[in-house]
């Protein structure tokens, strides 16, 4: 733990002080997956899969299991690595593109199952850069003096937005929830952070749905130009990992750990290149997580953190790109 901080704007800075994680407990093989789209007449495979992909499984979480139950899993845990209880919160930003309702919003429901009354609570809505840009909102809420210990939680139960009927897809995506506590310091943690939209792509990766009359109107269900998505990913990326690097006076060769968004292994492997980092410097958990969106890079920086892979101390690079077009990037001294 930190000791307590100078709490005078100015001076305040933000820092990560515990990571967590909850994956549902139905692991989803590709030999299963592929076994079960045959059933529909879709042909794939583990290797067409693993090439094109790296994805090996993924988890999806039983009926009634919901995106706010994954949260408050890997919140608790987020907690108890931070040394804090749920009374010490005093902001929750929850990343989701797969609420428990219309409203209230995700957030709000972890708020109460967590016991916590009082401090601001809201869902962030930025697909699979949700966490990144929930982690730029709560480092600068934390810098302007106004919150002091926030939950940043990304948490997804992708499964239910699916197409099984589309290969291209439904073979990319699962759920879990990933958190950290980020609590105001007198020292340095987060560096730079940068967020970017570009709205004219919205069409390349969407679930073109709504809710109108109690009736569902359009397609609930995601599309995605995988191309398209590629060849914006791997250039957008690229662009703002040495946006923030620049901002604070960092190089490529300072950062001791790329945690991208992880979406696909020939997009991560794609922008640590254009970095020349080389891949043993890039966490991945794309292959047992799939693309769990908002959750995919908490649930690395937990993974890579209890397994002893990212140390206190080393710097890190986090980005994510998704929907609207978003992408964004954090650089933080862990």
């Amino acid at each position: 733990m930190n000791s307590q901080p100078d709490r005078t704007p100015s001076q305040r800075h933000s820092r990560i002080t515990g990571t967590g994680s909850m994956l549902p407990h139905r692991r989803v093989s590709n030999h299963e997956l592929a076994a079960q789209l045959a059933e529909r007449g879709l042909e794939t495979s583990d290797e067409w899969i693993v090439e094109r992909t790296g994805i090996r499984a993924r988890r999806f979480a039983d009926p009634g299991v919901n995106a706010s139950d994954l949260g408050v899993g890997a919140a608790r845990h987020a907690l108890e690595a931070a040394g804090r209880s749920p009374e010490d919160v005093d902001l929750i930003i929850v990343a989701t593109s797969t609420p428990d309702m219309v409203f209230p919003s995700t957030a709000t429901i972890i708020q109460r199952k967590l016991g916590i009354q009082g401090c601001p609570a809201f869902d962030l809505q930025a697909v699979c850069s949700g966490f990144v840009y929930g982690l730029s909102v709560a480092d600068a809420m934390i810098r302007s003096g106004s919150v002091s210990c926030a939950l940043v939680i990304g948490s997804e139960v992708f499964s239910r937005i699916l197409d099984f009927n589309d290969r291209t897809t439904c073979v990319l995506f699962g759920d879990g929830a990933g958190a950290v506590v980020l609590e105001a310091s007198a020292t340095a943690g987060i560096l730079s952070t940068r967020l970017h939209a570009d709205g004219q792509h919205t069409e390349i990766l969407c679930t073109p749905g709504t809710v109108s009359g109690g009736q569902v109107l359009g397609d609930p269900l995601l599309k995605m130009d995988g191309q398209a998505v590629f060849k914006l990913a791997v250039r957008v990326l690229d662009e703002v990992a040495r946006e923030v690097l620049e901002d604070a006076g960092r190089t490529p060769a300072d950062i001791d750990w790329l945690i991208p968004h992880q979406a696909n292994i020939r997009i991560m492997q794609g922008t640590a290149k254009k970095l020349k980092l080389p891949p043993d410097r890039v966490v991945v958990t794309v292959d047992e997580h799939g693309n769990t969106s908002a959750a995919s890079i908490p649930l690395a920086l937990d993974h890579a953190v209890r397994s002893g892979q990212v140390r206190h101390g080393e710097t890190l690079l986090l980005e994510g790109v998704g929907g609207g077009f978003t992408w964004g990037a954090v650089l933080l001294d862990f």
